[in-house]
């Protein structure tokens, strides 16, 4: 016993004894007080617990006291450091669960599962696999650890192996050594692959939505043998089902950010829509044109857009090598009054009439083809390339843009007919009425942009149907030049024919800045001969190479008609016209040359050629009104007379006698009195200057016609 003193406050001291037995522990000595406290702490005893150790304490018999307090110093350490482990393996869950939720990419969050889940558990693999439900099975579709491609590409079926068995009953499996457990069903494909990866030890755990539904399995797995405390199978279910909803969240968000997309992609083709409707509309109150169509409808859905006008898809001939007159490619539109198009045999035609028939835009291969039509009758089609794929709002923008399409060929067709009228009457009063008033003609042919005070030409043109069998085979010839398909023999031009040579004239003369009329069963136009080939300017009157102009304009008018028609088209032309508005009369004139021309050259067997009376030889003379006598013999004897004129040689009078003497060189050189090498030699130099053909029949007789003709204009002194 022992006494303390106190001072209090007031200075005073007062002495305080206690008993040392108040410091003895309740129940016994100190040791055995240590032991009990070390127990509660061991046994995790509530606080009241301690206030009397002893009464919880056990002694063991025959233990030391100090091998009794080791004891439950070690439980104390492994509770403790389970503990630690718990509160390292929930922070890391937790934390786990704050980066899957910040993850938006799916990939991403199926690489974060596995990868915390292998740290976790510290194992040296860890991998995914999600299930199939169209094949019905389950797949590897992420690794951590692993090396082998052979188990990366793993699919198991539902109940094989212990993925597949985890994935059939939805509950945990695990196994420390899976090549030898018999528990699974072992395939060959699995325990390959296992085999490559070398896994030994196994832990595979559901993932679960809603409690029920498996979406696929996660696993940790070790190379060596390992037991799988039941601890750490439920940190991998509860890492699972969270890894679960994180999975099933990734989802739903990718779905919402597709949808969203998908609505924004909505509504820009509703906008597209909508601009592309302003636009056509607007087109159509200002009187637009189909390129203006066409170039707003590539602009809006993007892509290449081409619009085929007047296209006779089926009866018309394909032309060889690429587009035909009239077609009209990459949104370009043709004049007026363009003549039908040929197309190329592909499927577009067949397209065409599909379109045609249901009334909407159709696919061809990697294009979409809409038919522009009016009434059931086809005015041609409008062709998006570049868009094999087109949704339905893009598709009805392609139709719509068809109908406005139509009623602008159709104001357009109108507008051309009228001006077609107009032509064609303007054209009829100077073939008719030779005293028009000229100012009144040039201001009708100004309005439909024609120059009347310019030379000109008057051709005339008709269908003209092959000849029987056995007939002269020149028609062929030249229709196969001018790129003119075969007829059959004596097949007459039909109705649809002769109208698609009217168009065609009508489009040749609008674009030529001529005019076109029908007239005595076929066609007359006049059309102004080429700048270069006119005299001077403002005079009217024809230039020196003006003949060389009417012929080329009949050749080229001849083959244009025929590939437009599909069949020869035969045309004649008169000597030019100088100034028709200052003289009318002479078209009226010049129109019966034409008409003779062309039917000398039908009777010539050369349907589908064009010509005028200058390449007809001695029947131009004939034919022309003008008889141009020394034309003629300049175009026959031209050479041998400037050849004779520049080295004062006699070439034409060796030629002479050669005819007169019977085509005779020996007889030719007694009247020449030369040598007959000497008139061979000339007569080789005349071959050099005339052509080989020179002695051919009816060269021949062109010749000796120039012969005489130039003689008799000497002695005239012409």
């Amino acid at each position: 016993m022992h006494s303390t003193t106190d001072h209090g406050p007031d200075g005073h001291s007062s002495a305080r004894h206690e008993s040392s037995a108040g410091h003895e522990p309740p129940g016994g000595s100190a040791p055995a007080a240590c032991l009990g406290y070390l127990e509660l702490l061991a046994r995790g005893a509530p606080a009241e617990a301690y206030e009397d150790p002893a009464a919880h304490t056990a002694a063991e018999g025959g233990v030391p006291a100090a091998e009794q307090g080791k004891q439950l110093a070690l439980r104390i350490h492994a509770e403790l450091e389970g503990r630690r482990r718990r509160e390292a393996e929930l922070t890391a869950l937790f934390e786990t669960v704050h980066d899957l939720a910040g993850l938006r990419d799916l990939d991403d969050v199926l690489q974060a599962i596995v990868q915390r889940a292998r740290r976790l558990l510290g194992t040296e693999v860890a991998y995914m696999t999600l299930n199939d439900p169209e094949r019905g099975d389950t797949y590897m579709r992420v690794t951590e650890g692993s090396v082998s491609a052979r188990f990366q590409q793993l699919r198991l079926g539902m109940g094989e192996g212990l993925g597949g068995l985890v994935a059939q009953t939805a509950r945990p499996y695990a196994t420390q050594d899976y090549p030898r457990d018999a528990r699974f069903q072992h395939t060959l494909p699995i325990d390959r692959g296992v085999g490559e990866e070398g896994l030994v030890a196994i832990l595979g755990v559901p993932l679960l939505l809603g409690g029920r539904e498996v979406i696929g399995v996660l696993y940790a797995a070790d190379r060596r043998e390992r037991v799988f405390e039941p601890e750490q199978i439920a940190l991998l279910r509860s890492f699972a089902a969270h890894a679960a909803v994180a999975i099933d969240s990734t989802r739903l968000l990718t779905e919402t950010t597709q949808a969203l997309a998908g609505l924004r992609a909505v509504n820009e083709t509703i906008r597209r829509a909508s601009d592309i409707h302003d636009r056509l509309t607007e087109l159509v109150l200002r009187g637009g044109g189909v390129d203006d169509v066409t170039r707003a409808l590539a602009e809006v859905l993007g892509g290449r857009v081409e619009f085929r006008d007047s296209v006779r898809f089926g009866d018309v001939p394909t032309q060889a090598g690429g587009a035909a007159p009239g077609g009209v490619a990459s949104g370009g539109v043709p004049p007026e009054g363009a003549p039908p198009a040929l197309v190329a045999s592909d499927g577009v035609p067949a397209a065409v009439e599909r379109s045609r028939r249901d009334g909407h835009a159709v696919r061809e291969g990697g294009s979409w083809v809409a038919a522009v039509s009016a009434g059931g009758e086809l005015l041609g089609a409008l062709l998006l390339h570049g868009h094999p794929d087109l949704d339905p709002v893009d598709q009805r923008t392609l139709e719509r843009a068809a109908m406005v399409t139509s009623l602008l060929q159709l104001a357009r067709r109108s507008a051309g007919e009228a001006e077609q009228r107009v032509r064609g009457e303007l054209l009829d009063d100077l073939l008719d009425a030779a005293h028009r008033d000229p100012h009144l003609l040039r201001d009708r042919a100004a309005r439909v942009g024609a120059d009347l005070d310019a030379p000109h030409t008057v051709l005339a043109a008709r269908l003209d149907p092959a000849p029987a069998a056995g007939a002269h085979s020149g028609g062929a010839a030249h229709a196969s030049a001018a790129g003119v398909p075969p007829r059959d023999a004596g097949q007459a031009p039909d109705e649809a024919e002769r109208q698609r040579l009217w168009s065609a004239a009508a489009h040749l003369a609008a674009t030529r800045r001529g005019l076109a009329a029908t007239r005595d069963g076929g066609l007359v136009l006049l059309l102004p001969l080429e700048a270069t080939d006119r005299g001077a300017a403002g005079s009217g009157d024809p230039g020196p190479d003006s003949a060389d102009a009417v012929s080329r304009t009949a050749r080229r008018t001849a083959a244009e008609l025929g590939r437009a028609v599909g069949c020869p088209v035969t045309v004649g032309a008169s000597a030019p016209v100088p100034s028709p508005a200052t003289r009318p009369g002479s078209v009226a004139a010049a129109y019966p040359e034409a008409r003779r021309c062309l039917d000398v050259l039908s009777l010539l067997g050369r349907r589908g050629d064009g010509a005028a009376a200058e390449d007809l030889g001695f029947l131009g003379l004939l034919l022309a009104d003008t008889r141009d006598v020394g034309g003629f013999v300049r175009r026959v004897l031209g050479p041998a007379l400037d050849y004779d004129r520049r080295r004062g040689t006699e070439l034409v009078a060796t030629l002479d006698a050669y005819f007169e003497s019977g085509a005779s060189p020996v007889r030719a050189k007694d009247v020449l009195h030369v040598h007959v090498n000497t008139v061979a030699q000339r007569l080789e130099r005349v071959g050099r200057l005339l052509g080989d053909d020179w002695q051919a029949p009816h060269r021949a007789l062109e010749i000796q016609l120039a012969l005489r003709l130039h003689r008799l204009t000497g002695a005239l002194g012409g």
